[in-house]
């Protein structure tokens, strides 16, 4: 299963957290190191790479159910999803050359 950069990020992000809930604001430091995307679209990019990270059954999402749509506050690893984040830890990370 292919994961993005992002995805990546917010699983080991999530993993190397003290508390078992993590916020999802934590996320956008993603974009200080890569400021590819514009600042809008930013939420919406972190808000579909969390929704697919729990289609994946590798995170849990807490927030607010309204009668549309989601609103994903916080997200906590799963079983699986800690033993995806920990064979990422393993990996060598790539380096950004241009």
């Amino acid at each position: 299963m292919p994961l993005s950069q992002l995805q990546k990020f917010i699983l080991i992000k999530c993993y190397n957290s003290k508390s078992f809930r993590v916020n999802r604001i934590g996320f956008i430091s993603f974009y200080s190191q890569q400021g590819r995307a514009k600042a809008d679209m930013r939420t919406k990019i972190i808000t579909s790479s969390i929704e697919s990270l729990i289609d994946r059954e590798l995170m849990t999402g807490y927030g607010v159910r309204t009668a549309h749509k989601w609103f994903i506050r916080e997200v906590s690893l799963t079983d699986k999803g800690r033993k995806v984040a920990r064979r990422l830890l393993g990996e060598q990370m790539r380096l950004p050359l241009k």
